[in-house]
């Protein structure tokens, strides 16, 4: 009895189909218009144009700025810079000098209101500091260049009005924290000969003490955690405590436990099981790190305790790696990642959720909206994005948002 109805049900299904068929060919011969199925919307993708009127020029005090290798943006919407001031070359410190009316250095940490007026600057080596500076290099010997590029690296603004630094100079495994006036709170590492960007092989990445040539900083603000990316000489994510600037865990690539002996070549086409050069970090207010390992022109996404969740490489055919930094939109649900590319001079925009690649914008060069190494990058309350130049570049942009358009 069971089969009979089986056989009735496949039976009237058959006819069913053969009738839609046959009322879809009449409707054909009629002339009538066939019912399709709506394509799929496309993605929305963030769209921006360059700001010509930021920051506003020239600087007081004759100043010029050196490579741009860090830019942060405070709660205030003020944003700060970090520059190398020591590779500035003889040339551009020269000009015109003898009238008076050029050049000097800028203070290492510049700090500008939302309109680009100068608020502020300090920074720079003492003798009377009791912290260690970053540590520059040494002065090239071809004079008509800068130093070699080392020397401050990142800055970060935190929720408590704190400014972080981290240098990867010779030596470098601090992070310092002082207030937004410069005054000295905390050093969490030291300068110790032999460690940092010169000398990888004295990398100690499972270090509770001590950083080496840490790269970028960012906060998670429900534990009060300062993240660190642990850089050019050690490769891990570091945790530290906002407050005391305590060690409180670390981690490498995958979440594992950071491996030294791991070998640093670059290979596109077999992934690195360690990080290579983490070289940015950003955390979502939703608890997920965003890790930009440069040389291996990859993002991992991991949550705040360290477990892996997810990666995706970049244009990881480019030799020396693509992926420079990382930011988050501004939006409530903070949708988009954005990473600058030193290599290919772009930005590249990413969905958060998939870490599907959306759209890019940006072209190579000195003029105003185009890139010269895109090293760091930051946004704004308004949604709109910074990029400070390294190398050549020398300076800071801004990108306004001009909301969502569809994928191309």
């Amino acid at each position: 009895m069971t089969r009979r109805i089986r056989a009735s049900v496949a039976v009237t299904l058959v006819v069913l189909a053969a009738a839609g068929a046959y009322q879809s060919i009449r409707a054909m011969q009629a002339g009538a218009p066939l019912r399709r199925l709506p394509a799929p919307a496309p993605k929305m993708v963030p769209y921006f144009e360059w700001d010509d009127t930021f920051p506003k020029v020239p600087l007081p005090n004759h100043w010029i700025i050196g490579t741009v290798v860090g830019v942060n943006v405070d709660p205030k919407d003020h944003i700060w810079i970090a520059h190398r001031a020591e590779t500035l070359n003889p040339n551009e410190l020269e000009a015109e000098r003898k009238r008076g009316e050029c050049c000097t250095r800028a203070p290492h940490v510049i700090e500008f209101d939302y309109a680009g007026n100068l608020i502020q600057a300090w920074g720079g080596p003492s003798p009377t500091h009791a912290f260690d500076w970053p540590t520059a290099g040494e002065q090239s010997p071809d004079p008509n260049v800068g130093g070699t590029p080392n020397g401050m690296h990142s800055i970060f603004v935190d929720s408590q009005d704190n400014v972080w630094l981290t240098g990867t100079g010779p030596g470098d495994g601090q992070i310092l924290k002082f207030t937004r006036q410069g005054k000295f709170i905390l050093q969490f590492g030291n300068v110790r000969a032999g460690a940092g960007m010169a000398s990888r092989g004295s990398a100690d990445s499972n270090s509770t003490e001590r950083l080496n040539a840490a790269t970028g900083v960012a906060e998670y603000r429900p534990t009060n955690e300062i993240f660190i990316s642990d850089g050019y000489g050690n490769r891990r994510v570091v945790v530290l405590d906002r407050n005391t600037g305590k060690h409180k865990r670390h981690w490498g690539a995958y979440g594992k436990r950071p491996d030294d002996t791991t070998k640093w070549a670059y290979d596109a086409n077999s992934p690195n099981p360690q990080f290579n050069t983490p070289h940015g970090i950003a955390v979502s207010k939703d608890g997920f790190v965003y890790l930009a390992d440069r040389n291996n022109s990859r993002l991992q996404v991991f949550k705040v305790d360290g477990t892996f969740v997810m990666e995706r490489f970049v244009e990881n055919h480019a030799m020396s790696g693509t992926a420079f930094g990382v930011a988050l939109s501004s939006d409530p649900g903070e949708r988009y990642v954005y990473m600058p590319d030193g290599r290919n001079e772009k930005v590249w925009i990413l969905e958060r959720k998939s870490m599907e690649i959306l759209g890019s914008f940006g072209c190579p060069g000195h003029a105003g909206g185009c890139m010269t190494t895109p090293h760091s990058i930051a946004t704004d309350s308004r949604g709109n994005i910074y990029i400070g130049e390294t190398w050549e570049g020398k300076r800071v942009q801004r990108f306004l948002y001009k909301g969502l358009r569809p994928q191309s």
